[in-house]
């Protein structure tokens, strides 16, 4: 399929749909293909574990503090 970034600019609901559908989309500008979206397929052999993923970051975390002041201080840098 392809579509135009002005159409993509108008209808972005309907163009995704039909990428979460499988299709292929190319979006042109003046003509000449710009981009392409794809559909993003899940292998089945990625081994890549929900205890590897970053969201699980904080799960050994004493919570002594809260995690807005964990991230502070990390923020702060060195002191000089």
């Amino acid at each position: 399929m392809e579509v135009s970034t002005k159409e993509l600019r108008i209808q972005p609901g309907r163009i995704i749909d039909q990428v979460v559908n499988g299709e292929e989309v190319t979006v042109t500008f003046r003509g000449k293909a710009l981009a392409r979206i794809v559909p993003i397929v899940k292998r089945q052999n990625d081994t890549t574990s929900d205890e590897d993923s970053i969201f699980g970051m904080w799960k050994d975390k004493n919570q002594e503090e809260s995690v807005d002041d964990i991230v502070r201080t990390m923020r702060k840098g060195r002191s000089v």
